[in-house]
């Protein structure tokens, strides 16, 4: 499967990555690369509780185009 994530720097420097369309599936690395694979770890482990629990896999993730 294949997942959008977002990977960013925090201010201590830690790159932290999410899975928007997992709730609460988020992980982090020192560098992009580690975040990355970090997150392909919590998404498998996210989605295996998430099927334990009876729970959908995913939600529904959408963009909108907010003027400012």
């Amino acid at each position: 499967m294949k997942f959008v994530v977002s990977i960013y720097q925090d201010e201590d420097g830690a790159y932290i990555s999410e899975c928007p369309s997992i709730p609460g599936c988020v992980s982090q690395g020192q560098t992009e690369a580690e975040a990355q694979a970090n997150i392909a770890d919590a998404i498998r482990e996210c989605l295996a509780v998430r099927a334990e629990l009876g729970m959908p896999l995913t939600v529904t993730t959408r963009e909108v185009e907010v003027t400012v």
